[in-house]
């Protein structure tokens, strides 16, 4: 499963002792595939930095950019699929190249993605993502 992770997503999930983090353990298990471009890679060292630090937004960064299971895209093409906040078309434009299976976010401007019949991009918020990776634990 190829996804694109939201910043907002990224910030609930990496930390030890987050409600979240069992998520990005399932990554570091290898269970699926983070999608994200340059631009994506700028906003997570941005937003990190503010909310934790400069040293764990370059640990993160560094990590992704050598795990098996992430994947650099290049984007080609610059989509505008929402409008309510243009910032977010970084990650619909990543999934779009990257033909991910879903975009994970909590935030309510990726809805628009909902009315788009193409490209068809889904959205799963983060509680239904786990649930998700829950579901497809082998037991």
């Amino acid at each position: 499963m190829r996804v694109v992770l939201d910043t907002n997503i990224i910030c609930q999930i990496i930390l030890p002792g987050l409600y979240n983090y069992d998520v990005w353990e399932r990554f570091l298990d290898g269970d699926y595939t983070i999608c994200y471009s340059n631009d994506i890679l700028l906003e997570y060292e941005e937003i990190l930095t503010k909310r934790y630090s400069y040293e764990l937004a370059v640990s993160f960064i560094d990590l992704l950019k050598v795990s098996p299971n992430a994947q650099e895209v290049r984007v080609y093409f610059k989509l505008g699929l929402i409008t309510a906040d243009v910032d977010d078309n970084k990650f619909s434009d990543c999934a779009f190249a990257a033909n991910a299976t879903y975009i994970v976010s909590d935030d309510r401007h990726f809805n628009e993605l909902d009315q788009i019949d193409f490209p068809k991009i889904e959205v799963l918020k983060l509680k239904d993502f786990k649930g998700l990776l829950l579901k497809s634990t082998t037991i």
